[in-house]
C-alpha cells in the first residue's frame, strides 16, 4: 500500500545572515556566522558508538543454523540495531540542516569529493558522518525555502590560508589542529579559520563574484585592527564586518 500526501511548503522569511560549513570528523560541523558568532557541532558517531554490539550481534548471527527460527530472530535483531543507526542519523542530520536553512539566508560549502575520501584510511569515520546526504538534506532544503547554497571550489585552500591577511601555510598538516600566521600574527583554530575563509568566498560570492574584492576588504580592515592593537584572536571573533542592508539586497536579488 502506497499513500501519496500533497503538503504546501510554507515559505521561510529572509533573513540577514549568512553562514559557512565546514565539515569534519571531530566535530561533526564547524559553522562561522556572518554577524561575527562561530559555534563547532559536536560529532555524534553513532555507528563507531554501537559497532561493538553490531560485532558482538553479529557473531552470533553467524553462528546460527540458517533456516531456523533462532537465526531468523538473530537476523532481526542485528537488522534493527542497524536501523536504529540509521534512524539516529537521519535524525540529526534533518533538524541540523533544518536549523542551518531556517536560520541563513546563504550557505557556503565546501564541494568535497566524498566518493575519494572514502577509499582512505578513514572511511568507516567518514560514511558514519554521512557527509554526502547531510548536502543533500541542505540542499533540498534550501530549495524549498528559497536559500541560497553555495559551493566553494573542491581546491580551495580554506584551512591553509589565514583569513586576516591571506597568508597561504603551505607547510600545514591534516594533525596541526591550531597554527599561527608568520605575517600578522593571528593565531588560528583551524575549523574556525576554514569556515572564515569559507565566509569570504561566499560573501564575494553575493556581491562580485571574486574571493579577491573579499580579501583585499578583509586585509584592509584587518590592518586597521592591528594598528589600533586589537586583541589576540578569540574563537568566534571574526575580521569580516557585514552590513545587514547590504545583505538584506543580496538575499532579496
Amino acid at each position: 500500500l502506497t499513500v501519496r500526501v500533497y503538503k504546501e511548503i510554507q515559505k521561510l522569511k529572509p533573513v540577514d545572515r549568512i553562514c559557512a560549513i565546514d565539515v569534519g570528523l571531530k566535530h561533526f560541523a564547524t559553522i562561522c556566522y556572518s554577524d561575527g558568532y562561530s559555534e563547532k557541532v559536536e560529532n555524534p558517531k553513532y555507528l563507531v558508538k554501537t559497532e561493538k554490539r553490531v560485532a558482538r550481534e553479529q557473531r552470533k548471527l553467524s553462528r546460527k543454523q540458517k533456516g531456523s527460527k533462532n537465526y531468523e530472530k538473530q537476523r532481526l535483531k542485528v537488522a534493527k540495531l542497524h536501523e536504529k543507526v540509521k534512524n539516529q542519523r537521519e535524525d540529526f542530520l534533518h533538524k541540523l540542516s533544518r536549523r542551518i536553512v531556517s536560520e541563513n539566508q546563504a550557505i557556503v560549502l565546501e564541494d568535497l569529493n566524498v566518493k575519494g575520501l572514502l577509499s582512505g584510511n578513514l572511511s568507516k569515520y567518514i560514511q558514519d558522518s554521512s557527509w554526502r546526504k547531510f548536502f543533500e538534506y541542505l540542499s533540498y532544503k534550501a530549495l524549498w525555502y528559497e536559500r541560497e547554497l553555495i559551493f566553494a571550489d573542491r581546491f580551495y585552500p580554506s584551512s591553509k590560508t589565514c583569513h586576516v591577511c591571506g597568508y597561504k601555510n603551505q607547510e600545514l598538516k591534516l594533525s596541526d589542529r591550531e597554527w599561527v600566521c608568520p605575517v600578522c600574527g593571528t593565531r588560528h583554530d583551524r575549523d574556525i579559520n576554514a569556515g572564515k575563509n569559507l565566509l569570504l568566498y561566499g560573501f564575494a560570492h553575493l556581491t562580485s563574484g571574486r574571493v579577491g574584492t573579499a580579501r583585499a576588504k578583509a586585509c584592509e580592515e584587518a590592518r586597521a585592527s592591528m594598528k589600533q592593537e586589537a586583541p589576540p584572536y578569540r574563537s568566534g571573533s571574526s575580521s569580516l564586518h557585514l552590513d545587514k542592508a547590504d545583505i538584506s539586497s543580496l538575499s532579496s536579488g
